[in-house]
């Protein structure tokens, strides 16, 4: 009978290996996928920032035409952002900073 229970307890371990052998194989192909999607997402980021970086020099272009300076537009933002919501005494001067087409025919 000792023999029987040793089988019994030696086919349990090869169970428990064939089915932690089936769960790593799923994960290693899961780590694979992840990984293919990993190169694919950092493909498309690298293009969207190129893409952007060109967006940017455009605008930038754009703005140093009509005699808007980017970096002090860049910073009053940054400020603004940084502040606390509710701490806006004065008013919003966002719109004061920013030139509206309406203001610009007018002036010229």
């Amino acid at each position: 009978m000792g023999l029987g229970g040793a089988t019994r307890k030696l086919q349990k371990v090869a169970d428990m290996g064939e089915e932690l052998y089936s769960r790593i194989s799923e994960l290693r192909e899961q780590m694979l996928e992840v990984h293919e999607t990993v190169k694919e997402t950092d493909k498309r980021v690298a293009t969207l920032e190129n893409k952007v970086d060109g967006q940017t020099a455009i605008i930038e272009a754009l703005a140093d035409s009509e005699g808007i300076d980017v970096d002090e537009l860049l910073t009053e933002t940054a400020i603004e952002e940084a502040e606390p919501e509710g701490c806006d005494e004065v008013g919003d001067d966002a719109t004061d900073s920013i030139p509206d087409a309406e203001s610009r025919t007018d002036a010229s």
